[in-house]
Order: C-alpha cells, then structure tokens, then sequence
C-alpha cells in the first residue's frame, strides 16, 4: 500500500495559507527520485509527475493552538498529512500501523535561507504528548544557555529517535534534493532509515534500531508533519523560567525563511520499500 497524502491541514501564522506555503509549478523540478519512466527501454527518459511545495515562515509565523496561549518563541508552518479533508486522524490509523515507511525530499531554497544558529525541526510525527517519534534536524541544537554558534553540524541534517539519540547524519548540500525515508516499526518499536541524493536509489544508512521510549498503540501515534519550525535562542532579558521555554520565549529574527519539499508520501513495506527508479528493495530487517 502506498498512500498518496491528497488534501493537508496547515499550522502556521495569522495569514492565510497561501501566506506560508506555496506549489511551484514548472519553475523549480522535485526530486527526480519518483519521476514517471516513458519507456522501460530508455530508463533515463522520464518527467516530473508531482510539484515542489515550498514552506516559508517569517514575523508573522506565530501559531495559536486551539485559541490558547501564542506559540511566540517559535516561528512555525507545518503541513500536516491528510487523505481527505477534515479529521485528519482516520488517515492515521493507516499510516501508523504495521510496518510503514515514511518519504520525504528536502533541498535548499538559496533565496530565503534558513538561519543556522538556531535550532530547526523540520520532519516528525508527533503523538499527543508532544514528543516525537523520530524527527529530522537542521541547525544548531537550542541550548540554556546559548553555546557557540553555529555548532559544528549546523549545516547538516540529523535524523534522531524519540529520545532524541542520533541516527544519521549527512550534510545538507545546496543544489542538491536530500531524500529520505524512515521505515517505523509500529509494533516493536524499532526504526530503519534509508537515504540519497538527486536520482540516486535510496539506500539503508542504519541497521533496524531500537526506539524502546516511544509509546506503543494508539499512544504513540500522531501528526506527520513536514515543516519550518525554528526554535528560538535564548533572550538574557528573559526570566530563568522563561529562558527556558522555548515554545513562548525567547529571540527570533523574523526573516523570511524556506524549504522545499516533494516526494512526500507513506507506504506499507509489506512489499517492499520504494528506492526509486520504480524499484523496491525488502523491509530492512536487522
């Protein structure tokens, strides 16, 4: 089963929408990784079968969640996954159950950079405790108080578990489509990750691990969200309490920033992961 997400539901600021997130058409190509083959006699020859979505945030990207308290040390859009329109949790129990990989392709928008002195979180499910069963990283790690910065790794993605341990590192290279896929494992808690560049298969980069802190069943399901979300850096003008809350305090720029974004889709591994290129390879097993 591979599960195209048709409709989504968007966190973001007080403006609409199309504000914060937008199709680009022919003007920027996706990854070619899912691109539609014309002839299985000439494999190289294919064209796009999807758009890039681009993800911007800036001043005006404070979420209010349900009407509560402003989210202002944050600068935030999320796209979240959804079949259809409305609740999006029917389409959860689809993609979280058994064994189910999760793709997505990142690649840099050289004209709105991201800031990588701050700390982005930027692919996670999230299970209503707030945690996350795993997530993707760019940037420089929040830390009370700041440390030097831009830290090394700044420039690189981070794929970590729900306990935030690091599974796999790569740099984010410019020009470049960054592909990805997380295989989870909804019953034995464990995780797999598969990555590439450009047209480049995926392939395995971690044998399955562990995610023994995630929770089991319904619990540990949530929102898969592809998103900027751009943690703040500590205000010294701030309280000791409120230095530390990053979801409401804390300094932001309020430039405008963007990712782009496209092969983003769930598949069952029953038959296989997709690698690309119309070509499965076998769930990743140890």
């Amino acid at each position: 089963m591979q599960l195209k997400l048709l409709a989504r539901r968007v966190v973001k600021g007080s403006k609409n929408a199309s504000q914060y997130t937008a199709l680009l058409g022919h003007s920027t190509l996706p990854t070619p990784l899912w691109n539609h083959q014309l002839s299985p006699l000439l494999p190289a020859l294919t064209i796009p079968n999807e758009q890039v979505v681009a993800v911007s945030i800036d001043n005006s990207s404070v979420f209010i969640p349900g009407g509560s308290t402003p989210q202002f040390g944050f600068r935030r859009t999320d796209i979240l996954a959804q079949k259809g329109a409305g609740n999006p949790h029917p389409v959860i129990a689809l993609m979280e159950t058994g064994v189910t990989a999760f793709h997505v392709s990142i690649k840099a928008d050289l004209v709105h950079p991201l800031n990588y002195t701050h700390e982005y979180q930027i692919v996670f499910i999230e299970p209503n405790d707030g945690s996350h069963i795993f997530e993707i990283q760019l940037g420089s790690p929040f830390t009370n108080p700041t440390g030097t910065i831009p830290t090394l790794d700044a420039h690189s993605f981070k794929v970590r578990d729900h306990a935030l341990n690091l599974l796999f590192e790569t740099p984010f290279t410019p020009g470049n489509w960054h592909n990805f896929a997380v295989q989870v494992d909804w019953t034995k808690l464990t995780l797999a990750v598969l990555y590439s560049t450009d047209s480049s298969p995926l392939k395995a980069v971690t044998k399955l691990v562990s995610n023994p802190t995630a929770a089991a069943g319904a619990a540990g399901q949530g929102d898969f969200h592809f998103t900027v979300l751009k943690l703040p850096l500590v205000n010294p003008a701030d309280s000791p309490a409120d230095q530390g809350d990053v979801v409401h305090f804390g300094i932001q720029e309020g430039k405008k920033e963007t990712l782009l974004y496209s092969g983003v889709f769930v598949e069952s591994v029953q038959q296989g992961i997709s690698v690309g290129g119309g070509k499965t390879i076998k769930a990743i097993t140890s």
